[in-house]
C-alpha cells in the first residue's frame, strides 16, 4: 500500500470565519495602524462535498505537501493555480470515499491502525519514537499523520470490498490469455510507464468527446515538443496518479492495461505513444524505461505452516496475542507444533498440523507473506496480525521450481483480475463522483 499525507477530515463549517478588528475595537480609541486593516481572513470553504466542506487552510496544507513531493521528485511545476485545482480535486475524490466508507460502517481499529504505523516507521528503519520525532521535525503532527493512515487503509479496504471483490475472471478468458502470451522473453520484461487520462463522463455527448480528443491533441501536441511528461500529468490528468506526475511504476507487460501493453510494442525509453481511447477517456503514455527480457526467472514456494487464532466479541486481540505467545513458548520448549496446531488452530489445516503447503508468492494476505518472507528455514515467528487473525508461523523449507500448468493459470487469473481492477476502479471512481452533489467556491473572494 503508498501512504502520502493527505489534508485531514474537514470540519463542518457554516460560512468562512472573520476577526472584525473593527467591530472588536468600535468603542475604544486606537493607532491609525490597528484599524488600517479592519478585516483579518482567518478561513473559508472552498468545496462543498456532499454535508462536509474543503477550507482554503486545508487545501494550503495539502497543495504544499503535493508540491514539496514533485519538488524532490525533480518534476518541473505547472503553475500554482493548476496544481491547486488537481489537488482539489483528489481531495473531493477522496472525501467521496471515506464518506461512503464510513456510511456503510468501514472501520479501521486502532490496533490495525498502530501496527500499520509501526510498520511504516519499520520501512524508514526508525524506532516509533524516532519515527514521531521526524515527523514533528518536518512540521507533521503525529496525531495527524495517524488520520492520514487510517484514511489510506480505509480507502484500500473500500476499493478491495466495492471494486476488487467483484471482479469475475472466466475459464474461456483464461484460455485466451495463455493462448496469446508471446515468447517467455516478451513476458519476462518489466516496464516503468507513465500515464495521463483525459477522462470522459459517462455517456458523453459527441461535443464532450471532440472537446476533450482536442485537449488530449494539444497535450500530445507539448509532449512532443519535449515538454515535461510529469508536469502536463499534473497539470492535465485525471487519474489518481496525476499528482505523481502520471507515475505507474514498473509493471510487468502483462500486468498493464491491454491497451497500454500494446501500444508499448516497438516503443523505445523515452518515447511517448499516441492517443488511445478507451471506456475512461483518452489515454498518453510514455515509456520511461524497460528492464528483463531473458528466461523467466524461477518461481520461489515457501513450505510453511502456522497456527490460526481468530478473534470475536469472545476472543479479544489481546487474548489471542496472550494465547499464541503461550503456544511459542511451549513450542521453543520443545512441544510439537503440529500436535499444538491440531488442538489450537481456527482454520482447516488444522487437521494437517498446521500444514499450509508449498505457497507461491501472491498466494497470501501482504502482512502473512510480509512475515513469511522474513523468516529463516525452520524459524519460528512472534504472533502476528492479519486480516483473518492473529497467527504463529513456521517456515519448514523454500525452493525454486518451475510453475506448473495449473499454477501458469491462476497467474493468469491474478493478471486478468489486475487488469480489470485497474480500469473498473476507474470507472467506480467515477460513478461516485457524478452521483454526488459537489458545488465549487474556490475562485470565490
Amino acid at each position: 500500500m503508498r501512504f502520502s499525507i493527505r489534508a485531514a477530515p474537514a470540519c463542518l463549517a457554516g460560512a468562512a470565519l472573520a476577526l472584525s478588528a473593527g467591530t472588536l475595537f468600535a468603542q475604544t480609541e486606537v493607532p491609525n495602524a490597528v484599524v488600517a486593516n479592519p478585516i483579518v481572513l482567518v478561513d473559508r470553504i472552498v468545496a462543498v462535498i456532499n454535508n462536509e466542506v474543503i477550507t482554503s487552510r486545508e487545501l494550503a496544507e495539502r497543495v504544499k505537501s503535493v508540491t514539496q513531493q514533485l519538488r524532490q521528485q525533480g518534476t518541473s511545476l505547472p503553475p500554482g493555480d493548476v496544481v491547486q485545482k488537481q489537488v482539489l480535486e483528489r481531495m473531493i475524490i477522496d472525501r467521496l470515499q471515506i464518506q461512503l466508507a464510513k456510511e456503510t460502517a468501514l472501520r479501521v481499529d486502532d490496533l490495525q491502525l498502530d501496527r500499520t504505523v509501526s510498520r511504516v516507521a519499520e520501512n524508514n528503519k526508525m524506532s516509533l519514537t524516532e519515527f514521531r520525532n521526524a515527523l514533528e521535525r518536518d512540521g507533521i503532527q503525529f496525531d495527524k499523520f495517524r488520520d492520514e493512515i487510517r484514511n489510506e487503509i480505509l480507502l484500500s479496504r473500500l476499493r478491495e470490498r466495492e471494486v476488487d471483490s467483484r471482479i469475475v475472471v472466466t475459464d474461456n478468458e483464461i484460455d485466451y490469455f495463455l493462448s496469446q502470451q508471446g515468447p517467455p522473453q516478451a513476458s519476462a520484461s518489466e516496464y516503468n510507464v507513465a500515464h495521463i487520462l483525459l477522462q470522459l463522463p459517462e455517456q458523453a455527448s459527441p461535443e464532450q468527446v471532440d472537446k476533450q480528443r482536442t485537449r488530449t491533441e494539444e497535450v500530445l501536441a507539448q509532449l512532443r515538443e519535449g515538454a515535461d511528461f510529469a508536469k502536463l500529468a499534473v497539470s492535465y490528468s485525471d487519474a489518481p496518479d496525476a499528482l505523481q506526475g502520471g507515475a505507474m511504476g514498473w509493471r510487468a507487460r502483462d500486468r498493464l492495461p491491454e491497451l497500454f501493453a500494446q501500444a508499448l510494442n516497438g516503443m523505445k525509453p523515452g518515447e511517448v505513444s499516441g492517443i488511445m481511447r478507451s471506456p475512461a477517456g483518452f489515454h498518453v503514455i510514455k515509456l520511461i524505461e524497460r528492464r528483463g527480457g531473458g528466461a523467466p526467472a524461477p518461481v520461489e514456494q515457501t513450505h510453511a505452516r502456522h497456527i490460526l487464532v481468530k478473534t470475536s466479541e469472545i476472543v479479544s486481540e489481546a487474548d489471542a496475542r496472550r494465547k499464541l505467545n503461550n503456544l511459542r513458548e511451549r513450542i521453543v520448549n520443545g512441544t510439537d507444533f503440529g500436535e499444538l496446531a491440531k488442538l489450537n488452530s481456527d482454520d482447516a489445516s488444522s487437521t494437517k498440523g498446521g500444514d499450509l503447503g508449498w505457497i507461491y508468492r501472491g498466494d497470501t494476505v501482504p502482512e502473512f507473506e510480509r512475515v513469511m518472507n522474513s523468516l529463516n528455514v525452520g524459524q519460528l515467528s512472534e504472533p502476528f496480525a492479519t486480516p483473518f487473525g492473529w497467527h504463529l508461523m513456521q517456515v519448514l523449507e523454500r525452493r525454486q521450481a518451475d510453475a506448473s500448468g495449473e499454477r501458469k493459470r491462476q497467474e493468469a487469473r491474478l493478471v486478468l483480475r489486475e487488469r480489470k481492477a485497474d480500469e473498473a476502479y476507474q470507472e467506480w471512481l467515477r460513478q461516485l463522483r457524478d452521483r454526488a452533489f459537489v458545488e465549487y467556491r474556490l475562485d470565490e473572494r
